[in-house]
């Protein structure tokens, strides 16, 4: 799976990731992006799935007819998210 982490996203959860393909909006050279033009770029570059960490993207964007899935983490503490994690 292709994995695209926004801005927010913690770049050490990739760590937890390690079977999947993850790459960062920065490193895509996509930071200076905003939402709708970063999910329609994750999109055409065939990334199956954001995560993000913007809690209000639901109501920013119309998601209905996005192909990519999208998680939001509603924290980003990865001492925290690691208890979430089954390996």
């Amino acid at each position: 799976m292709r994995i695209l982490f926004d801005q927010g996203t913690p770049a050490p959860l990739c760590h937890l990731l390690s079977q999947h393909s993850v790459s960062t909006s920065f490193e895509c050279g996509w930071s200076s992006l905003t939402n709708g033009d970063l999910l329609a770029a994750a999109e055409l570059a065939d990334f199956d799935l954001l995560v993000t960490t913007d809690r209000n993207l639901r109501y920013k964007q119309n998601l209905a007819k996005r192909t990519i899935a999208i998680v939001v983490l509603s924290f980003t503490n990865l001492p925290r998210i690691r208890k979430h994690v089954v390996e």
